[in-house]
């Protein structure tokens, strides 16, 4: 089943994913469960569970960028949605198309990195 027309994993997103693997081996398969459930409520149904948030303060044309807040993943055990991931996407809403910019693991750093989202889009 697909749900938007195109989901693009930039270099460095694969990067993090691959770091964050070694530790969190349930990832890819969460990362999968996420765009199809999280992010089809999100876009396509427009359902806000309050799980997704636009980046504030980025001045950028296209796309607009979102940090996911509630990631479940299978390898925190017991701790849901509240995991501690962070993904961060763009959404070019005309082309139905998402693009997995960052993904982290708050426990390794505080805040998504702005300047990355910039040198992508700028």
């Amino acid at each position: 089943m697909k749900i938007f027309n195109e989901v693009l994993r930039l270099p460095d997103f694969d990067r993090d994913t691959k770091r964050l693997l070694k530790r969190f081996i349930t990832l890819e398969d969460d990362l999968r469960i996420f765009i199809e459930k999280e992010l089809y409520l999100y876009h396509k149904l427009k359902i806000d569970n309050k799980g997704v948030f636009p980046l504030a303060g980025l001045d950028i044309a296209a796309p607009r960028v979102f940090k996911a807040k509630k990631f479940a993943c299978r390898s925190l055990v017991g701790k849901g949605v509240h995991s501690g991931i962070r993904v961060i996407y763009g959404y070019y809403a005309e082309e139905d198309k998402i693009e997995l910019i960052e993904i982290y693991f708050k426990g390794d750093k505080e805040n998504e990195d702005r300047q990355r989202i910039l040198r992508q889009y700028k």
